[in-house]
C-alpha cells in the first residue's frame, strides 16, 4: 500500500511544482528585468533562511569558514538566497540578458571559436551560472552546455526553454550524455560544465580542505583530445549587473601518468574555483551537499 502511495504522492508534487514554476515563470516575464529580480531576491532573503536547507548551507559554511563567526555565516546565507531568488526570478530574461552583461576576455572565446579545434569550458554555481553560454552565442560560438537533469520532468522542460537562450545544445548528465559529450569533441566542438555539482562518484579531490568527489570528464577529454580548457567566472556586481571573464586557457599536465595528470588539473579546477567562492561566498550555491557525509 505504502509503495503504491508514494508514487502518486510523487507525482501530484511534481505537477504542483510544474504548474508553480510555470506560473512563476509568466508572473516574472510580465515584469521589467530589474524589478523581476529585486522581487525574486526579496522572496528569497524573506523565506530562504527559514527552509530546511539552509542547515546545509551553514553546515557546509561552517566547515568552508571555520573563523567566521555565526553572525557572519548567517549573513552569507541570507546573501546566498537573495542570490537564488534573484536567478530563479531572471530565468524568464535570459534572453534579454546580455546588455546587462560585462564581458571581459573575449579574447579567449574568439581564440578558442577560430581554431576550429575542441574546446572546454568549466563554471560553478555562481551569480546566474545560466548566463554563462550566452556569451558565446552572441559572437557565433556554440557551446553545448551540459547539465543534471531535475528529477521533475516537467520542470526541466521549462528549465530548456529558458536555457535554450544561450546553449548551442544541452547534454544532459548520464550514460547517454557521455556519449553526447564524446561527439561534440570528436566534431571540435565546444563543452561548457559546471564543475562543483555533487557527485555519487568521481575523484576525490580537494575542495575547501576537504575531499570532495570531482567530475574526471572534463580532465579525460582535455588529455585525450588535447584541447584547451578556459576557466569561466560570473559574479553579481549589482541587481541584474554581472560580470563574465573568461581566462587565459589553463596548463594541461602531461607527464604521462593518466591518473596523476588527471588529479592535477582536477586539483587547479577545484583551487580556482575555491578562490572565486572565497571572494563572493554569498553568490554560490552553499546548499549542494558537496562533500561526503562523515
Amino acid at each position: 500500500m505504502t509503495h503504491q502511495k508514494r508514487p502518486l504522492a510523487r507525482r501530484l508534487r511534481y505537477a504542483l511544482e510544474t504548474v508553480f514554476a510555470y506560473i512563476a515563470y509568466f508572473f516574472f516575464s510580465l515584469l521589467p528585468l530589474d524589478a523581476a529580480s529585486d522581487l525574486g531576491g526579496w522572496i528569497g532573503r524573506c523565506i530562504g533562511h527559514f527552509l530546511p536547507s539552509s542547515d546545509v548551507a551553514r553546515k557546509n559554511l561552517a566547515m568552508a569558514f571555520p573563523v567566521k563567526s555565526a553572525a557572519e555565516l548567517e549573513n552569507i546565507v541570507v546573501g546566498m538566497w537573495d542570490n537564488l531568488g534573484r536567478v530563479f526570478a531572471e530565468y524568464a530574461h535570459l534572453s534579454r540578458i546580455w546588455e546587462r552583461v560585462e564581458l571581459v576576455g573575449e579574447e579567449h572565446l574568439v581564440k578558442a571559436r577560430d581554431s576550429g579545434k575542441s574546446s572546454i569550458f568549466f563554471a560553478a554555481h555562481i551569480a546566474n551560472w545560466e548566463i554563462c553560454p550566452i556569451s558565446t552565442k552572441k559572437i557565433g560560438f556554440d557551446i553545448y552546455t551540459v547539465y543534471r537533469r531535475p528529477n521533475n520532468l516537467g520542470v526541466e522542460g521549462l528549465l530548456r526553454r529558458a536555457r535554450g537562450a544561450g546553449a548551442a545544445g544541452l547534454i544532459a548528465k548520464g550514460a547517454g550524455g557521455a556519449r553526447e559529450m564524446l561527439s561534440v569533441m570528436k566534431k571540435n566542438g565546444a563543452l561548457g560544465i559546471l564543475m562543483d555539482q555533487k557527485l555519487g562518484e568521481g575523484v576525490p579531490i580537494p575542495f575547501f580542505g576537504r575531499d570532495a568527489m570531482t567530475a574526471s570528464a572534463i580532465a579525460l577529454f582535455a588529455l585525450r583530445f588535447e584541447c584547451p580548457v578556459y576557466p569561466v567566472r560570473l559574479e553579481r556586481l549589482k541587481g541584474a549587473k554581472f560580470r563574465e571573464t573568461v581566462y587565459p586557457a589553463l596548463d594541461i599536465p602531461r607527464s604521462g601518468d593518466m591518473e596523476q595528470d588527471i588529479r592535477l588539473l582536477l586539483t587547479e579546477i577545484n583551487r580556482q574555483l575555491e578562490n572565486w567562492i572565497c571572494e563572493r561566498p554569498e553568490q554560490w550555491l552553499w546548499i549542494h551537499r558537496r562533500w561526503p557525509e562523515e
